[in-house]
């Protein structure tokens, strides 16, 4: 009458809080949404989006699909996804994201880099002598068409 199930229940992806006026220092893994609203140090790691409020401070180096900050972070902010820099915003540090957005007010004190999506890869680039030696001679073929464009025109 009744069957034996023996299916497991997927857990829900619940958010992780670091609430205002707490102070963590460790290292954050988590397959879940991430608050900090207060000092955090280490380092972060999350498959979900990454939320630095207002009040917080954080030192750390955070990987993340997508990132909104709003306090500050010292460190390094690597995502595949959106970085978002709201007005109150500000990075000390190093970007590496798909994509950047920084609302006026926000602040980003050092360097930025644009990962390109699996999408928007070229195809890979070959090395061998020979596929060297075909670019090498388009470019010269080129070369020689401009200059003997200009040479006509004068």
């Amino acid at each position: 009458m009744f069957k034996d199930s023996k299916k497991k229940l997927s857990a829900p992806v619940t958010d992780t809080l670091l609430a205002n006026g707490t102070s963590f220092e460790g290292t954050i893994e988590a397959e879940a949404n991430i608050r900090i609203d207060g000092h955090f140090q280490g380092d972060i790691c999350s498959t979900h989006a990454v939320v630095i409020g207002e009040s917080a401070v954080v030192r750390s180096d955070i990987i993340a699909r997508d990132v909104t900050l709003a306090g500050k972070v010292f460190g390094s902010i690597t995502t595949e996804g959106r970085l978002t820099i709201t007005p109150t915003g500000e990075l000390y540090g190093k970007v590496a994201a798909a994509a950047l957005v920084i609302s006026e007010g926000g602040v980003l004190d050092g360097t930025s880099q644009m990962i390109r999506t699996k999408d928007a890869e070229p195809s890979a680039v070959s090395t061998d002598a020979s596929d060297l030696e075909t670019q090498s001679g388009t470019r010269k073929d080129r070369e020689n068409r401009q200059a003997t464009l200009q040479s006509e025109t004068g």
